[in-house]
């Protein structure tokens, strides 16, 4: 068993680049895990920068000295936050808030629809299997009802942090654009000093997470804008919010789509009924899903990211676990990372065991 354990360390771990590559990525991930709640405004604004370099770079491109194409884009992140603080959040609240209060109504007509199954369907249903399927209905909407205030409440009750990630995050946006190449040279004399391993990592996940994190960002603007001027043009209620939602979906793969066609159905049922034109709302949807699958995607992500759907699902359900919501939302850089290094991790060495 030692000669196994000794042949294996020394074919994966003789390297001592890969040895500081392991140990700098356990470091990062063990700090994000420990701290990440308190050092949220600093990531959120570390990512933000990452992905608005390309603007920056392009201006530069154009001869305008770096702070003014970094002021540039502080007056563009704020010019959003402002559109999203007034425009956006209130009307979804207001939403969110109307359908909390209509869940009563919502549950009672879901009643009276299925206490009539025992007479249509006899031979299906028993009146004690609808009674017990309707208390167990009624338990999960008011629990999923409390949580909805809960969360609301503790959140955008929370002024202090919107605060803080409103005036703050985009000064750290700025400065970390501003000053991009002295912090790079900063955090270079805390690198080992042969550290190619490390880079060659680095230049391949920039590649690729780069790109996708951006592309992922259109999909969910094109993805909220086509689904929501479907919703307004139905009629259906709710149609920001619902839209909303399932631009949000397409952060997590195969299952947010999946997730979001519930409330989307119940809310046309309620409004519509088992008519024609609910049957032409869930029609119009499932198109628009296939459509960002099989053409939106491939279009925006084409040999961006190359991982195996189990891959992806199991990397949601890990990174998810760890970190949360954030961990959904970057499951699949996270998992593109994993892939880069063991692509880039060096060949073995040939270990021969004692005799």
């Amino acid at each position: 068993m030692y000669d196994i354990l000794r042949g294996w360390y020394s074919r994966n771990f003789s390297d001592p680049q890969a040895v500081a590559l392991v140990i700098l990525l356990l470091i990062i991930f063990g700090l994000v895990y420990l701290v990440g709640d308190i050092m949220a405004p600093v990531l959120v604004a570390i990512v933000l920068a990452y992905l608005l370099e390309s603007v920056v770079s392009t201006m530069e491109g154009w001869r305008l000295p770096r702070t003014i194409a970094s002021l540039f884009v502080l007056a563009m992140i704020v010019s959003l936050s402002v559109i999203v603080l007034f425009g956006l959040i209130p009307v979804l609240s207001q939403q969110t808030t109307s359908i909390v209060r209509e869940t009563p109504g919502m549950i009672q007509n879901i009643q009276e629809q299925m206490l009539r199954l025992p007479q249509l369907y006899p031979d299906m249903f028993t009146v004690e299997q609808v009674n017990d399927l309707i208390e167990s209905l009624r338990s999960e909407l008011t629990s999923f009802t409390q949580s909805v205030l809960s969360f609301s409440l503790a959140r955008l009750g929370n002024l202090v942090m919107i605060a803080v990630y409103v005036v703050l995050v985009p000064i750290m946006v700025f400065f970390a654009l501003k000053d991009k190449h002295t912090l790079l040279a900063f955090a270079r004399k805390f690198m080992p000093k042969r550290s190619e391993l490390t880079f060659q990592v680095w230049h391949e996940v920039d590649k690729k997470i780069g790109n996708y994190i951006r592309g992922k960002f259109f999909e969910i603007l094109i993805v909220w804008a086509v689904t929501f001027a479907l919703f307004l043009s139905m009629g259906l209620n709710y149609s920001l919010l619902l839209s909303f939602l399932v631009g949000l979906s397409v952060i997590i793969p195969y299952v947010g789509a999946i997730a979001v066609t519930v409330p989307i159905a119940l809310i046309g049922f309620f409004q519509w009924g088992f008519t024609a034109k609910l049957g032409y709302l869930l029609l119009a949807y499932q198109v628009i899903q296939i459509l960002d699958g099989n053409v939106l995607v491939p279009l925006l992500f084409s040999e961006v990211v190359n991982l195996h759907p189990l891959a992806i699902i199991a990397a949601v359900i890990f990174f998810g676990g760890l970190f949360g919501l954030w961990g959904v939302f970057f499951a699949i850089p996270l998992a593109t990372l994993v892939q880069a290094v063991l692509n880039s991790w060096p060949e073995e060495l040939e270990y021969k065991p004692q005799n």
